[in-house]
């Protein structure tokens, strides 16, 4: 039995989210249902590294899954790409040690979060970027992403509807990249809750607008409270960019 790690890249705007689902579309739904075939009728289970709502976007995704077919690395995936849809790809398969697990194993996660800051909307970008017309004063949010760095008790940015209890993440990094008329927020951390990186997104927002000050995002943190963070980005903006992991994990 050889254990199989898979990089994948998606496009989420026609899926109901990465996580299979009695109904809708899926990305672990239309992956298994590929590995069932080449398994000659066999269910085949992949784990993720996380799951992505509905709309959300991957460009570095990890899963892995178990197998007995004697299949070379870099054969898998070109099976693998010949039988997917062209909004899923395979970017990379290697083959790791039973003790590997995409979810357990990983050591920190990357999201990035796109948004267009034109007058009009772009109809090639619409499923792609959160259109946002507003005027931003830039360093006034760049001041707000020093105060999510270090450790904290994240529950104010964290969806209500979360049933996870230790609400505890360890952020590395926040910061803006400006070219042209795009605004990326990459934000790197040990883990993140439900909805967390669209509800920072949101709430760093408003306070570009002037609709709060950024010295207020450590009242927020320490709150622990949903109701006093900012509304919640659209999921179309979403990006799950890379997942990280100990080098000698394979």
């Amino acid at each position: 039995m050889a254990r199989m790690k898979v990089t994948v890249a998606y496009d989420g705007t026609d899926f109901a989210g990465y996580q299979i689902q009695p109904s809708g579309r899926t990305v672990q739904g239309t992956i298994q249902s590929v590995l069932q075939k080449m398994h000659k009728g066999e269910a085949v289970q992949i784990s993720a590294s996380g799951r992505t709502d509905a709309g959300v976007h991957a460009v570095g995704q990890v899963f892995h899954f178990d197998t007995e077919m004697n299949i070379p690395s870099d054969a898998w995936g070109k099976a693998l790409n010949a039988m997917l849809p062209n909004d899923i790809f395979i970017k990379d398969v290697v083959e790791v040690s039973e003790a590997f697990h995409s979810r357990f194993s990983a050591q920190s996660k990357e999201y990035h979060y796109k948004l267009l800051l034109s007058k009009q909307p772009d109809v090639f970008r619409r499923n792609h970027m959160f259109h946002y017309p507003y005027p931003l004063n830039i360093r006034d949010i760049q001041k707000a992403c020093s105060y999510f760095l270090g450790t904290h008790d994240f529950t104010s940015f964290s969806s209500a509807r979360s049933e996870v209890a230790d609400k505890v993440r360890t952020i590395f990094a926040l910061e803006l990249i400006e070219e042209g008329e795009t605004l990326t927020f990459k934000i790197k951390g040990s883990g993140f809750l439900y909805n967390m990186v669209r509800i920072i997104t949101g709430t760093l927002l408003e306070v570009g607008q002037g609709k709060r000050k950024s010295d207020e995002i450590m009242a927020i943190i320490a709150g622990q409270d949903r109701a006093l963070a900012g509304k919640t980005a659209p999921s179309h903006g979403l990006y799950l960019h890379r997942v990280n992991y100990e080098e000698n994990h394979e």
